[in-house]
């Protein structure tokens, strides 16, 4: 996504002389003259009016790893050749890391990998946290690094750290609508053509993976770890909507929880806080009503082509006089709207 808050700019017009390059240059004697020999090549960046606060280069590789102990077989891999970010709590290390899986799953490779030095401790509780885990070393006249590799293929049953990975064996799979007003907000990869990027802003419940979503639908209370969320963004104000209403992304349930399950208000506050859309006076008079739902997703995949509810009902056989608010799918409905939605079925799995 090229938009006004996360570049997609190259090299060579990137400034190297920003401050935030400074640590890198120090890591690396050669960063400088890397830098420049990528004068043609792309990176993701994010700057405000203090700077650069984050980088990530992504390069496709096709190639043995010899260099490395152990050494790797040839593999078509996603190189994460630089990532850097500034920490200042929005969650903008999961946007970006998000940002090499994704496209890791736009070119169908099923391997990433990160070199990344021990005392960047944070930067590696983040991998790890998605999936990364260190399989080996490479050393260089910088010194000794770790090899941190994520494959899609090798599933561990952790929600989170399987992620963007969808699996569809013992899990109900539901569609569930969101305002509009929220949905852009919660699921930037998801914008619509006609929507503002300045809805897109970096802070935590947009950055990122997971999701906190508050609801007090009588059948969001039955549903359970693992099961799949189809985002529905239900119609605006500029058409019907049979047109207007669009199925976006998919997404997989890490946490149910009711009322009944907080504490208090603190506690309440404290878990949905971070990861939701909701204003602290929107989670005030929620937290007041009795049916409360508190769902906490990961925001796994992003429809390339979105469908509107025409299509839904036409082509993918949802009923059309069902309540869409949520919604109950068939695994051939959930299978016609990966396949419509230009979804990599290959990130969806049907296995124990």
């Amino acid at each position: 996504m090229e938009d006004s808050f996360l570049k997609y700019n190259y090299f060579k017009n990137i400034n190297l002389n920003d401050p935030f390059f400074d640590s890198l240059k120090q890591d690396y004697e050669e960063f400088e003259d890397w830098f420049r020999s990528k004068g043609n090549k792309k990176a993701y960046y994010y700057e405000n009016n203090e700077g650069i606060q984050a980088f990530l280069y992504l390069k496709i590789e096709a190639e043995e790893l010899k260099d490395t102990d152990p050494q790797f077989p040839f593999e078509k891999r996603i190189k994460i050749g630089t990532l850097k970010i500034n920490p200042h709590g929005t969650k903008l290390g999961e946007r970006f890391i998000k940002k090499a899986i994704d496209h890791a799953v736009d070119n169908d490779i099923k391997e990433l990998y990160v070199t990344v030095f021990p005392k960047h401790k944070s930067l590696i509780a983040l991998l790890e946290k998605y999936g990364f885990t260190i399989k080996g070393k490479k050393k260089t006249k910088n010194g000794i690094e770790n090899m941190m590799f994520k494959r899609f293929d090798e599933l561990t049953g952790d929600i989170v750290k399987d992620y963007p990975v969808v699996k569809t064996s013992n899990n109900k799979i539901y569609l569930l609508g969101i305002y509009p007003q929220y949905h852009t907000k919660m699921f930037p990869d998801s914008i619509l053509d006609n929507e503002s990027y300045d809805l897109v802003k970096d802070v935590s419940h947009t950055n990122s993976i997971q999701k906190i979503y508050i609801c007090f639908m009588k059948r969001a209370a039955s549903i359970k770890k693992g099961d799949i969320i189809v985002i529905y963004r239900t119609k605006d104000e500029k058409g019907p909507a049979e047109y207007r209403s669009v199925a976006t992304s998919v997404c997989v349930v890490e946490d149910k929880k009711l009322k009944s399950d907080f504490n208090d208000f603190e506690s309440y506050y404290s878990y949905c806080k971070k990861h939701s859309v909701f204003s602290d006076e929107e989670l005030h008079k929620m937290y007041a009503k009795e049916n409360l739902v508190v769902l906490k997703m990961t925001y796994n995949l992003a429809m390339e082509k979105r469908l509107i509810r025409k299509t839904l009902i036409e082509d993918c056989g949802l009923d059309r006089d069902e309540y869409w608010g949520i919604m109950s799918i068939e695994d051939y409905q959930f299978n016609n709207i990966v396949k419509l939605g230009g979804i990599n079925e290959s990130f969806i799995v049907n296995q124990a």
